[in-house]
């Protein structure tokens, strides 16, 4: 039986690169402490995120757009050094357009890359959308990555599973609601669809899930924290609450999807040729 240990970390980020790099090597030495190889931190963790979902988002001009081979991607794959590690930033694309992305690295560099497609409210106003989900092979097993509203949508883990994925990996700047706000987050009515999406996800594929959130404050967004790591029978294995931490947890991920898959096989049972709708155009 080989396990692997993981950790989902809620933590707060802002625009200053040199503060978040020392937030980030914090976070990785405490899970390296931890015996942690695959650490996933939030979306926008390298240079902040939005500072509202409006359409005036750009006002202090946003995060820096990074490049996939870049300084501060080489910077964050050394502190990552054996550990496997998740991280989201505004990605510079070599057409010109700014992306809300998310990298995987380790001590060899860059691992796999993907780019937001969901793209909630105002957020279009400051980047272009990703158009595919893929998954990739990594030192930890075979990944597929999504960034917050992504995983509103049943079909972007679906994409990830159908491609092999064991674990999904999700990393978020998901804030609290935007009306009715409650004051104590934990009874928010958009962190209890955070965590929704997190168990469903996991389950209706039958594959590890772990997800990421900023927490704190920035701009006029309050994050819900609530970073965790899901079993494949969509049972939550660790949990941050809205405090920031590290949610920990150790499995042997290809046991448990065997085992999760073994008498009801969610991928397997599937019929895609009945998924249709009225007036749908045939492929």
């Amino acid at each position: 039986m080989s396990t692997l240990r993981m950790a989902a970390v809620a933590a707060g980020f802002g625009r200053d690169l040199e503060e978040d790099f020392a937030v980030a090597e914090r976070l990785i030495k405490e899970a390296r402490a931890e015996g942690v190889r695959l650490l996933a931190l939030p979306e926008a963790c390298l240079g902040g995120y939005l500072l509202s979902l409006d359409n005036d988002t750009a006002l202090d001009g946003g995060p820096p757009a990074l490049a996939p081979d870049g300084p501060e991607i080489r910077r964050l794959a050394a502190l990552a050094g054996e550990l496997t590690v998740v991280a989201g930033y505004c990605e510079a694309g070599t057409d010109g357009q700014r992306y809300n992305s998310v990298v995987c690295v380790n001590g060899d560099g860059v691992l796999g890359n993907h780019r937001k497609v969901h793209q909630p409210l105002g957020e279009d106003a400051s980047y272009a959308s990703g158009d595919r989900f893929h998954a990739f092979d990594t030192p930890v097993g075979r990944i597929g990555m999504l960034i917050c509203y992504d995983k509103a949508f049943p079909e972007s883990a679906r994409a990830l599973a159908l491609d092999g994925a064991e674990i999904g990996v999700v990393v978020s700047a998901w804030p609290g609601a935007r009306t009715h706000a409650t004051t104590d987050l934990v009874n928010d009515r958009w962190k209890r669809r955070f965590d929704l999406f997190d168990r469903a996800r996991a389950l209706e594929n039958q594959i590890v899930w772990i997800s990421a959130n900023q927490t704190g404050t920035f701009g006029s967004l309050r994050f819900v924290g609530s970073a965790k790591v899901v079993d494949p029978g969509g049972e939550i294995l660790a949990e941050t609450g809205v405090e920031p931490g590290l949610a920990i947890a150790e499995l042997d991920v290809a046991q448990a999807l065997e085992t999760a898959r073994r008498a009801m096989g969610h991928l397997r049972d599937r019929r895609p040729e009945t998924y249709t709708y009225a007036g749908a155009v045939s492929a």
